[in-house]
C-alpha cells in the first residue's frame, strides 16, 4: 500500500453536511419552484446521467433478487430430487451467501479501481451464467460449486449498485433514493414468485426447478443498457483517478476507519442473518409445516413480498427523517416481533398467516432501506467501493450461518420452531448501532 493517507469519512456536522444543501457527485442541484421538494425532487434532482445510473442499478437489483430466489423457491423440489435433508438445503444458501462475501469485496476493490460501471456489468454476467448452469447440475456436489460461483456475482451487485446511485445523489434525499433502489429487491422477489407458480405448474417437479435456474440467464440483457447508456459520477471518476490508495482493504482498517468496518460488519451481520434466515425458510415453512400447495404458497408470498416493495419505500423516507441509525433501531425491533408471531400461529390459522406476512415483509425490509446511504456514507469516495462491498458481503457470510443452523434444528424443532432463531440476528444489529457515528446529511468527500 502507498505510504499516503486516506482521508477518513467527513464528521458530523461538518462543512458542507447540512441535510437540505449538500449535493451529491456528477449532478445539478433540484431546481427552484415548485415541486423542487415534491415526492420526486429526489429523482429529478439526479439528472439525466444519474436517471440513468438508477435504471440499470435499479434493474442490476431486481434481477440479482430474481436470481437468489430461484434456490429459496425451487428447494422442496431439490431437496426431493437428490434425497436431500434440511441441513444439506441450506447449506446451499450459506455456500452462496458465504461465496458472496468474496465476490462482494472483490467487487468493492474493482469499483474503486476500474469504476463502478465496469464492476456492475461484471457482477451481473457472473450472477446471471452460474444461476443458469445451476439447471444442468448432474448432482448436489455439482449444485454447491456453480451455486457459489453464483455467489461471487450476486455478492458484487448491490455494493457497486449501491455506490454508483449514491454519489449521484443529494445528502438530503440520499436516503430515499437509495431506499427506491433497495426496492427493486422486492420486484425482483415478487417476478420470481411469479414465473416460480407458472414454470411448476406447467411442468413437473422433477424438472421444473431446473426451468426456473435457466430462466435465471435473462438478467444478462441488462448488460446491453448499462454498457449503452450509464457512466460514473465525475468525482468517482475524477478520484479513481487521482487516488493513489484506491481500493486498499488495508486502508478500511487504518485507525479512523477501524471501528467503522467492525462495527459495519456487525451490523450487517445481524440485519442479514435475519434478514437470509427468512427469506431462505418460509416457503418451505409454508409447504410443509402450513400445508399449502404451489399456488397457496405463491398467494401467501404475494402478501409478504407488498408489505415488503412498500417497507423499503417508506423505510428509504424514515431514513431520510429520522436519521440511519434510529430506523435501522425501529425496524430491528418489529421486525423481532413480526418473525415470532409469523412463526406461532396456532395450526387451521392459516388466514392469520396471511396476514401477518405484510407486517412482517415491511419491517424486514425497511430495515434495509438506509443501507445503501449509510454505508455509503461511512467511507470516503477512494475507498467506498472496498468498504461497502467489505461490511456488507462480510456481514452476509457470517449471517449465512443462520439459514443453515435453521437447517440443522428444523430436523428436531421443526421449520417454525427453529425460524424464531433468526430473530436474535436483529438483536445484534441493535448491539452494532452503538459503535457507527449518525451520517444523516453527510456530503459524499
Amino acid at each position: 500500500m502507498n505510504s499516503s493517507p486516506v482521508p477518513s469519512a467527513p464528521k458530523d456536522g461538518g462543512p458542507g453536511t447540512d441535510p437540505g444543501s449538500g449535493t451529491g457527485s456528477g449532478r445539478s442541484p433540484a431546481p427552484s419552484g415548485d415541486g423542487a421538494d415534491g415526492p420526486f425532487a429526489w429523482f429529478r434532482e439526479l439528472g439525466a446521467p444519474g436517471r440513468r445510473a438508477f435504471a440499470g442499478s435499479f434493474g442490476g437489483y431486481a434481477l440479482d433478487s430474481y436470481d437468489f430466489f430461484t434456490l429459496p423457491l425451487g428447494m422442496v423440489a431439490i431437496g426431493a430430487y437428490f434425497s436431500l435433508d434440511t441441513g444439506q438445503t441450506g447449506l446451499l444458501t450459506t455456500v452462496t451467501l458465504v461465496v458472496s462475501a468474496v465476490g462482494g469485496a472483490l467487487a468493492g476493490i474493482l469499483a474503486d479501481r476500474i469504476g463502478r460501471v465496469r464492476t456492475l456489468i461484471l457482477t451481473v454476467v457472473m450472477y446471471a451464467v452460474f444461476t443458469l448452469l445451476c439447471g444442468f447440475a448432474p448432482n448436489y456436489e455439482t449444485l454447491l460449486v456453480f451455486r457459489g460461483l453464483q455467489g461471487l456475482g450476486f455478492g458484487g451487485e448491490w455494493a457497486v449498485g449501491a455506490i454508483l446511485v449514491a454519489e449521484y445523489a443529494s445528502a438530503k434525499n440520499r436516503g430515499r433514493t437509495l431506499g427506491v433502489i433497495q426496492s427493486s429487491w422486492a420486484v425482483g422477489w415478487g417476478l420470481a414468485v411469479v414465473v416460480y407458480t407458472a414454470v411448476f405448474q406447467l411442468f413437473d417437479e422433477t424438472v421444473a426447478w431446473r426451468v426456473l435456474f435457466w430462466t435465471g440467464a435473462l438478467p444478462a440483457l441488462l448488460i446491453l443498457y448499462v454498457r449503452r447508456n450509464v457512466e460514473d459520477a465525475p468525482q468517482a471518476a475524477e478520484q479513481r483517478r487521482s487516488s493513489r490508495d484506491k481500493g486498499s482493504f488495508s486502508a478500511i482498517f487504518a485507525p479512523e476507519l477501524r471501528r467503522t468496518t467492525l462495527f459495519g460488519v456487525l451490523l450487517s451481520t445481524g440485519v442479514q442473518g435475519g434478514y437470509y434466515t427468512l427469506a431462505t425458510w418460509v416457503p418451505s415453512y409454508l409447504k410443509t409445516d402450513r400445508g399449502l400447495t404451489v399456488v397457496g404458497t405463491g398467494g401467501f408470498l404475494t402478501f409478504l413480498i407488498s408489505g415488503a416493495f412498500i417497507g423499503y419505500l417508506t423505510g428509504g423516507y424514515l431514513t431520510d427523517k429520522l436519521g440511519r441509525k434510529r430506523n435501522v433501531a425501529v425496524f430491528a425491533v418489529l421486525s423481532a416481533l413480526s418473525v415470532v408471531a409469523y412463526t406461532n400461529v396456532p395450526t387451521g390459522s392459516n388466514t392469520l398467516v396471511l396476514l401477518l406476512g405484510f407486517p412482517l415483509g415491511f419491517c424486514m425490509s425497511a430495515i434495509f432501506s438506509g443501507f445503501g446511504s449509510f454505508l455509503s456514507e461511512l467511507y470516503p469516495t477512494a475507498v467506498r467501493g472496498t468498504g461497502q462491498g467489505f461490511v456488507y458481503n462480510t456481514g452476509r457470510a457470517v449471517g449465512a450461518f443462520f439459514p443453515t443452523l435453521v437447517g440443522f434444528l428444523a430436523n428436531s424443532w421443526g421449520v417454525s420452531g427453529a425460524l424464531v432463531f433468526g430473530a436474535a440476528g436483529y438483536g445484534l444489529a441493535i448491539i452494532a448501532l452503538f459503535g457507527l457515528p449518525e451520517t444523516r446529511g453527510r456530503t459524499l468527500v
